[in-house]
Order: C-alpha cells, then structure tokens, then sequence
C-alpha cells in the first residue's frame, strides 16, 4: 500500500494577464521504505511538488484540482492550524539552506527538544535524551556536548544533519527533501545521502528526494520521476530510467552526464530552454527541443503511457499502441 498518493494534482498562480498553470496534472505514489527521486531542469516544479504536499505553498498559487493523500487520508485541503500539526508530526521536511530552517537565536538542542515535546508524548528530559540520540544517528561526534551549540557554530555539513534530526525528531513516516545536498562539498554529499538510505531503510519511511543531479539520484532513489514543465515526461525504476530512458528529454539528460570511460571533445547540450509558463507550445511541451519530433507532437499533449520497463509521456510509445 502507498503512504503518499498524489492524484492528478494541478496547481496554479492567477495573474493580471491570466491564469498560469505550474503544475499539470501529476500523479505518482511513494510506498513506506521507498526513496522516489525527483528530477528536472530548474523551473520544471519539482520544488513546487514538495510545497503542495508539505502545505507550504507561496500565495497566490493554491491547488487548483487533485488530491494528496497520506496514509489514505486526504491532506490537501485541511486548514492551516491542522496541516500543521501534521506537518511536523507525520510528515518531515529538509531544505536546501539549513539556516533557513534553523533559528539562529536558539541552541539545537531546544529547537529538537521543542519540537519532541510538541510531537510526541514525552518529558523534557526524555525529549533531551532523543535529541542527542539523534544528533548521534546523523553522525554529529560529541553529541552532547553539541546539542547546546547554535546553528553558526557548526559547519554547512553539521548543519545540515541537524535540519536532518529536526526532520526527524517527530518520527515522521514522509520526509520531503528539497535539494538536501546541493549545497555541500562532495565528500559530505555521500555521507548525507547513505544517511537518508540508512534512515529511510530502517524507519520504513517514505522519501521524496527533489533534485537536479542524476548522479545523487542513481545512488539514492528507488525509483524516479523525471518532470518538464510542469509534468512528469518519464516515471520508472531508477536504473531503467537512467540505463534505457524511454523519453527524449530524459535521453537528453543521461547524454548530458560525461561518460568516465570514453573520451569526448565536447559533453551533449539540449539545445533551448524550457518554455515559461505563460509560453507552453501546444502539445507536447517539449516539442520545440526534441529531435524525435513528428506531427502528432504538436496536435495532441501526451499522457504517461507504457513504456517498456518505465512510463513516459511520448506519442514515440503511443504509435505501437495504435499499430
């Protein structure tokens, strides 16, 4: 069974000249224990997917249609004060920047301890106990003596696995992690993301990874969910998606990636950019920068279909449907 199912979500931000529509009609699910992998071009909305489920979304933009469920409970539509509690307790978020979810007034140690007691029925001393406890799980050393520290007293690494213990501390069963690495110097990329597999493994937690590298993505996701303006062009299991990409874009992509193994004058670009949102081309977004584009591509707006191992939203899979 799916912990979060998003169905047909579309989210959008009126504007003096119309509406825009910044996410079109996404659907996907994550079962608990399963890392799904969200990846794009800047724009694409995959930070916005994160804030619709999260309840973190900027005004104007507001769901327009769809549903978000969480453990088969609709989410999506619960008032400010309940989203959230739910927020905080069954549903965790790490950010990109980690001093933007720390309060730099505080020590790390009341920000965890605060939000133990707020979540779960403990004492201040058991709360204190945990917050260590978790200090040492995202391999912070001298755990208690750092707990009394201040977030500009720890390094951008440390700081991040504190925003990972806070994300963690109310035992959530989603994690939602925006470009958790992204920031980082490589060799603390690796430790966050065996971090994030290790607690997703043993927690039975569901994570939603959002990020532009294909590389943190083929180490970490079980599966992933590639998105164009706005939509999901290719969904799959991880390898399928990297090894045979069924969509062009996501071929465009993996092309872009250099090969260790062969030499190359010049890396693979895709040639464009993605279009505004007030400037999607009809039909397939993508039409203007795909090379496998036929007539069909500019008439009709494909939806996911079957694609060997992965789903992808191409009309290239729909002609052996028609055939």
């Amino acid at each position: 069974m799916s912990l979060l199912q998003v169905k047909n979500l579309v989210v959008e931000f009126p504007t003096r000249r119309g509406t825009l529509r910044a996410l079109d009609d996404i659907s996907f699910d994550i079962a608990p224990g399963e890392i799904l992998g969200v990846v794009g071009e800047s724009g694409a909305g995959k930070s916005l997917t994160g804030a619709s489920i999260i309840g973190l979304l900027e005004p104007p933009g507001h769901i327009a249609s769809g549903q978000v469920l969480l453990e088969g409970q609709r989410i999506d539509n619960l008032p400010h004060e309940e989203i959230r509690r739910i927020r905080g307790r069954k549903i965790g978020a790490i950010f990109q920047d980690p001093l933007t979810s720390l309060n730099p007034l505080y020590s790390v140690g009341r920000q965890l301890t605060e939000t133990i007691v707020t979540h779960l029925p403990v004492s201040r001393a058991e709360a204190r106990a945990r917050a260590i406890q978790l200090l040492k799980d995202t391999g912070i050393p001298a755990a208690e003596q750092r707990i009394d520290h201040f977030p500009h007293q720890f390094s951008g690494g440390m700081r991040q696995r504190v925003v990972i213990a806070l994300a963690l501390a109310a035992e959530p069963q989603l994690i939602v992690a925006d470009e958790p690495t992204t920031a980082l110097d490589v060799s603390i990329q690796a430790q966050i993301i065996t971090l994030l597999k290790t607690i997703c493994k043993q927690r039975g937690a569901a994570v939603m990874l959002i990020t532009h590298d294909m590389g943190v993505i083929a180490e970490t996701c079980d599966r992933v969910a590639v998105m164009y303006a706005g939509r999901i062009a290719e969904i799959g299991p991880v390898h399928q998606v990297i090894n045979q990409p069924a969509h062009p874009y996501t071929r465009g992509l993996m092309a872009c990636i250099p090969d260790m193994t062969e030499e190359r004058e010049r890396l693979h670009q895709i040639d464009g950019a993605m279009p505004r949102l007030n400037a999607i081309p009809k039909g397939c977004a993508y039409n203007p920068r795909c090379e496998k584009v036929f007539d069909r591509c500019h008439a009709q707006r494909p939806d996911l279909m079957d694609a060997g191992a992965t789903r992808a939203a191409c009309w290239l899979h729909g002609q052996k449907v028609v055939a």
